[in-house]
């Protein structure tokens, strides 16, 4: 029997090539392709066929399509009535899009004290490329002038491609996806594509749906394949996000 096998791309491959997800391995779980590049037009074609990069140092582009997939749908999130009393009670203040490189490169710092980081050199490289280009954006969570927590991602059409958060205080991860999903459902975003399934992802309301699922909503909501423009200019208090 023959084994199956991940295809290799070459950086001469045009960007929007990619093997098709059904045929991404069972183990490890979603594994398709390695090679290529991450350049923003061959990212830009995997986020929207429902790819995604990740990989260390040392080891080539791997890029990755698992079944299922976990989501976020924003009207779905989770807030326990404790984080709502924390949160109205609390003074740290959100942005969007105003350190999008200290986001990525806090959230590269929290893998590295897990042995080993995915946000390698070039990842950070080729987001803030995407960052510059309109595509890729931030939300910062600040206690003062101190960045304690965040989270960046993709944005295409009406869907959110998460990447990574952090968070250096209590709570201040799940304060910055309420900050995300509070714009995300005000514009009525399909989805916030939480990749892979993890104990703090399900705690806030994420689930798992069919992998083919996902690629149908994508093809939808990622059709018209548009900048979303809509994000605040000014920083906002935690405690006014939540309805009284």
């Amino acid at each position: 029997m023959n084994r199956p096998r991940v295809e290799w791309l070459s950086p001469l491959d045009p960007p929007e090539y990619f093997p098709d997800v059904e045929s991404a391995l069972r183990e490890p779980d979603g594994l398709l392709a390695a090679g290529g590049d991450l350049s923003s037009e061959r990212l830009l074609n995997a986020y929207a066929s429902g790819i995604f990069p990740w990989y260390e140092d040392g080891q080539p582009i791997l890029w990755w399509s698992p079944d299922p997939r976990c989501v976020l749908r924003p009207a779905e999130l989770r807030i326990s009535r404790r984080l709502r009393q924390y949160a109205r009670r609390s003074t740290l203040t959100c942005s969007y899009n105003q350190d999008f490189g200290a986001v990525i490169r806090a959230c590269a710092g929290q893998r590295k004290s897990q042995q080993g980081t995915w946000i390698t050199s070039a990842m950070i490289a080729a987001y803030e490329e995407l960052h510059a280009g309109g595509w890729a954006h931030s939300v910062e969570i600040r206690a003062d002038s101190r960045l304690v927590g965040g989270i960046y991602g993709v944005c295409i059409g009406k869907v959110f491609f998460g990447e990574s958060m952090f968070s250096h205080c209590d709570h201040a991860s799940k304060f910055a996806m309420l900050a995300l999903c509070q714009v995300l459902l005000r514009n009525q975003f399909a989805l916030l594509d939480c990749q892979v399934i993890s104990p703090h992802l399900l705690s806030l309301g994420a689930h798992q749906i069919p992998r083919r699922t996902f690629t149908d909503i994508l093809r939808a909501s990622c059709a018209n394949r548009s900048q979303f423009r809509g994000w605040p200019t000014i920083s906002l208090p935690i405690a006014g996000l939540l309805a009284k």
